[in-house]
């Protein structure tokens, strides 16, 4: 079976580091970019046509929500994965159109099921 594909957006490197880092070890996972803002997630998602964007959707001065319908406008086989620091952002990730939510303090292994649950048949 492929890997799941991913794209990575975030505004903090150090964030994307260390997820990076994390997904890297995991051999039914590979990242194919990262971002650090809505815009430039979207641009590669259409480009790219992962099949998740691990999305942060709570990036100052960006509009997650519009980037998040964007992509699944755009890409249907594409599936956004918010990424929440507040569970208060969930109903908002959700009415924008994420396919799930993962809380940020969450462990490797479960940033790694998550994945994979969402991107379906694993």
């Amino acid at each position: 079976m492929e890997p799941v594909t991913v794209l990575i957006v975030d505004d903090c490197p150090a964030a994307r580091d260390g997820i990076r880092s994390i997904l890297k070890t995991h051999a039914d996972i590979r990242v194919v970019g990262e971002a650090e803002d809505a815009l430039s997630g979207l641009e590669q998602a259409l480009r790219l046509k992962p099949r998740i964007v691990l999305m942060d959707f709570q990036m100052p001065g960006t509009d997650v929500a519009e980037a998040t319908r964007l992509v699944k406008e755009s890409s249907p086989g594409t599936k956004v994965l918010g990424m929440l620091v507040h569970s208060a952002h969930i109903a908002p990730a959700l009415a924008a159109g994420a396919d799930g939510y993962l809380m940020k303090d969450a462990g490797r292994r479960e940033l790694c099921r998550k994945i994979l649950e969402t991107a379906g048949g694993f």
